[in-house]
């Protein structure tokens, strides 16, 4: 069952692309979702979303960076619901893109504080509240980029995103002894804003779509469906796996 009645989940990144489509999900599939990210009024308006098609949702505007935000989110999560379920920290950026040689220390500082120390202190303050729940399931926004692909000009996401291949690995070994799953999702292209830094022109979008075998991107939705499995007990026997959604972009050569 994808079912996720009476379950509370943090949703990270929530105000665009991947994170506003889960969210959305999520709720509709009976979960209770405290919603993160730093637009405030976007945020607000998911939350209005949310709660007009029956749902239930808090918005905490903040940056993930921030170790107060990740201990703020879970007291939310407690406070309001009883406790929490699902965490899927999703959010990130492409960071400092270009030659290598090029990259500045702050731009790749940038890239991994928030796609891969920020998704480490989300899972520092889950972890234990997910135990004391006697189980859950933490999720992380990885790619395939950097997994199964190398691209050029993408160093600093690259080594971000792929880091949280091994901390996904790392944490479900530690704590799948308390109950609490740990796994990675790895999109492929997916049709969202933080995408358009890869598409910049109609012939750069044509050029990654025909990198995949389905030779199409993916809907934030069809992303959000493969998040919902790992929340869901439908994949209560799947811990420490980097679980590749890429429409075939890690196996295709044609």
């Amino acid at each position: 069952m994808t079912s996720l009645t009476d379950k509370t989940a943090i949703v990270t990144g929530a105000s665009s692309g991947i994170g506003y489509a889960t969210a959305k999900l999520f709720a509709r599939e009976g979960a209770n979702v405290i919603v993160i990210a730093r637009r405030a009024d976007v945020l607000d308006q998911l939350v209005r979303e949310i709660e007009g098609s029956g749902g239930k949702a808090v918005a905490i505007a903040g940056d993930v960076r921030e170790e107060s935000l990740a201990r703020h989110s879970v007291e939310t999560a407690i406070d309001r619901f009883g406790g929490l379920d699902v965490a899927f920290n999703n959010a990130g950026v492409n960071g400092e893109m270009g030659p290598t040689p090029n990259v500045s220390l702050e731009g790749w500082n940038e890239a991994l504080a928030v796609n891969l120390t920020a998704a480490f202190l989300g899972a520092k303050y889950q972890i234990p509240a997910m135990a004391a729940r006697g189980g859950g399931s933490v999720i992380f926004t990885s790619t395939f980029v950097g997994h199964t692909v190398g691209m050029p000009g993408a160093a600093s996401y690259a080594a971000s995103k792929s880091g949280l291949i091994g901390l996904t690995q790392a944490l479900a070994a530690e704590f799948g002894p308390q109950g609490v799953r740990v796994n990675a999702l790895l999109p492929g292209g997916t049709d969202t804003p933080m995408a358009e830094a890869w598409m910049s022109t109609p012939e750069a979008k044509s050029f990654v779509e025909g990198l995949h075998a389905l030779k199409r991107l993916a809907r934030p939705e069809e992303i959000a469906r493969s998040a919902l499995y790992l929340a869901s007990d439908a994949s209560s026997f799947t811990s420490g796996s980097a679980l590749l959604a890429d429409g075939g972009v890690s196996i295709n050569r044609t």
